[in-house]
């Protein structure tokens, strides 16, 4: 199924998750090899739009909070370098939103 192009992509989420360094878990490297930091969030997110949004999402689970999807897909960073990419959004049942949820790299 097709998510919504309105999807909810949190700022918070791309420049404090995704883009800062974390002790744990951390994706700020691996993005940083196709060209994505801080500085250029919006980027990330215009990307996440334009490049993993308009393809299948693949329904995950269904939970108490809403249906989970994934996007598998490869993106191309600002510096042309390729990221194989698993997506995870959520359809949230109280609100009917869709809202991007994270990222990270897929392995086969």
């Amino acid at each position: 199924m097709k998510l919504p192009p309105d999807t909810i992509i949190s700022e918070r989420k791309l420049k404090e998750y995704l883009l800062s360094y974390r002790k744990r878990n951390d994706k700020s490297k691996w993005l940083a090899k196709a060209g994505y930091n801080y500085g250029n969030w919006k980027r990330l997110e215009l990307d996440i739009r334009l490049q993993l949004l308009p393809n299948e999402a693949v329904l995950v689970e269904e939970n108490q909070f809403g249906i989970v999807y994934e996007i598998v897909e490869i993106m191309v960073g600002p510096n042309s370098k390729k990221l194989h990419v698993r997506s995870i959004l959520m359809k949230e049942h109280a609100t009917e939103i869709t809202k991007f949820i994270t990222m990270y790299p897929y392995k086969d």
